[in-house]
């Protein structure tokens, strides 16, 4: 089975082409993927190529830019191709899927954002609600598992 799921940002605007002959729209892009060097202690990034074919990359072309969180579902593909100077050039790339194989999932402004979260990922809870109530405790009814069938 070749199947990759990614998230990531878009190192640079993406760009938009369309094939000679039949016209199909095609997009490149390079994602930012995160990813944690436990040798150092610091966060890195892998930058993986994406091609995206059809109405889908005329979307991505259109909505998305430089600095943009998406999610690419689809398979690597490995691919060699003759350079102008002669040599043999292989490329190893993430061919989305047609059909839902990018997700938006923010643009660069959304970073700012993200700062609700704390460094453990999980999500920091306001003080109060919107009724300025505090204690979320009292309305919840212990429940005895004991009594749950599965």
């Amino acid at each position: 089975m070749n199947k990759v799921v990614l998230i990531g940002r878009l190192t640079k605007d993406p760009e938009l082409r369309f094939t000679p002959g039949s016209g199909s729209a095609v997009t490149t892009l390079t994602l930012a993927v995160d990813k944690y060097n436990t040798k150092t202690g610091q966060r890195e990034a892998d930058f993986i190529p994406v091609v995206i074919w059809g109405k889908q990359a005329e979307s991505v072309a259109n909505y998305l830019g430089k600095g943009s969180q998406a999610a690419i579902s689809g398979r690597i593909q490995t691919r060699t191709y003759d350079a102008k100077d002669g040599t043999k050039r292989y490329v190893t790339e993430v061919v989305a899927d047609s059909f839902g194989g990018v997700q938006f999932l923010g643009s660069k402004n959304d970073r700012a954002s993200s700062n609700n979260f704390s460094g453990n990922n999980e999500y920091s809870a306001p003080s109060n609600n919107s009724f300025g109530e505090t204690n979320f405790d009292e309305d919840i009814t212990p429940v005895d598992d004991g009594d749950m069938p599965f």
